[in-house]
């Protein structure tokens, strides 16, 4: 088995629509990952599923179980742990009109298989004119996990949101992980589904809709976990919960924040960003990944662009430290943004702290 995955890691706890409803406690990001999958390859033959142990061993985080029994060895391809040769055969296999999805073990093994990604999924409808389609979902867990150290904790959102031509989505609650990972399996274009280890087992209150084999979340578009006035925070992945942790936190101090909940990396909802900074007059972006050209960098300056003048206060960035993750828990804590960084960032641009030299 590779590193990273671990048999420690629970199953999912249902499949099936009535099922995962009886459950009080809603719905986990696994069994809405895995649920969309089972639907997508039910609706629509051409979706084949292929990784390292996604079929006999259920997937090293169980979000392809139950799928090789139910739809066969053809179309759930155990791959050897050999990321360039699987990537490409799956490249490939978009070009000829099928629909893979392609897991990664982890998406810091997708470095490997990046010429296909880049070179072949991203730019082939480009230079062919539009005469190449290459639908492909590579997915996979993102970002850093607990104790793997630094060669296994990278998130990949800014690396491959800088592409033209490939789209990035990160879900954060099951909702998302449903309804995106049906949507990216249906685009014509290729696809990096960037999921958190950490949130597979964690369970979201559920709608009915949801379940509903058509439902799907829109691409491009992000949604407003949290209603605010003061000011806005933006976050993707798991650094949604811990925005709307600082958002409660912050509501008891008499700051209303408004958490956006990104979803959607490339594209990105500048619409919906903006929007919301001219309502509150403050920005504050949140990530896991390196502060360097990164997410929330961009995301700055798109406001810096569009609404400058709505602006009350500097804008605040929250990102993981410029250095490799350390492998001590201790040193790993401080080297990942926390709540209470969200918190002090947030209280700084509402003027409610001191200066941010002082906290630097």
């Amino acid at each position: 088995m590779r590193a990273g995955a671990t048999d420690a890691d629970p199953p999912p706890g249902g499949n099936g629509g009535e099922e995962l409803l009886r459950d009080p406690e809603g719905m986990t990001v696994r069994e809405a990952l895995n649920s969309a999958l089972d639907e997508e390859m039910s609706a629509d033959p051409s979706v084949f599923l292929m990784g390292e142990e996604v079929g006999e061993y259920q997937g090293a985080y169980k979000i392809t179980k139950g799928l090789l029994d139910k739809y066969g060895p053809d179309r759930v391809l155990d791959t050897p742990i050999t990321e360039a040769g699987f990537t490409g055969i799956g490249v490939g296999a978009a070009y000829q009109g099928l629909r893979p999805v392609v897991e990664f073990m982890t998406f810091n093994f997708s470095m490997q298989a990046i010429d296909h990604i880049i070179n072949s999924a991203a730019k082939s409808n480009y230079m062919s004119a539009g005469q190449i389609s290459v639908p492909i979902v590579f997915r996979g867990p993102n970002g850093a996990a607990a104790g793997v150290g630094a060669q296994h904790s990278q998130c990949y959102a800014a690396w491959y949101a800088h592409v033209p031509g490939l789209k990035v989505l990160t879900p954060y609650s099951a909702e998302d992980a449903r309804g995106l990972l049906k949507a990216a399996i249906r685009d014509p274009d290729p696809v990096v589904f960037l999921e958190n280890e950490l949130l597979y087992g964690e369970s979201f209150p559920i709608k009915a809709e949801v379940l509903d084999s058509s439902f799907s979340v829109p691409i491009g578009k992000a949604k407003i976990e949290r209603e605010g006035k003061d000011v806005t925070i933006t976050a993707f992945s798991k650094m949604v919960g811990y925005a709307l942790q600082a958002a409660e936190i912050l509501s008891k101090e008499g700051i209303s924040a408004e958490v956006i909940n990104l979803r959607s990396i490339r594209p990105l909802d500048r619409a919906a960003i903006n929007a919301s900074v001219r309502k509150t007059n403050r920005l504050v972006t949140v990530e896991e990944g390196f502060p360097q050209h990164g997410v929330g960098a961009e995301i700055c300056m798109s406001v810096v662009e569009d609404s400058f003048e709505y602006l009350d206060a500097p804008v605040e960035r929250i990102a993981g430290a410029d250095v490799p993750m350390p492998y001590a828990a201790n040193l790993e804590r401080l080297a990942v943004p926390q709540v209470e960084d969200i918190v002090r960032a947030a209280k700084r641009a509402c003027y409610r702290s001191s200066s941010m030299a002082a906290n630097a």
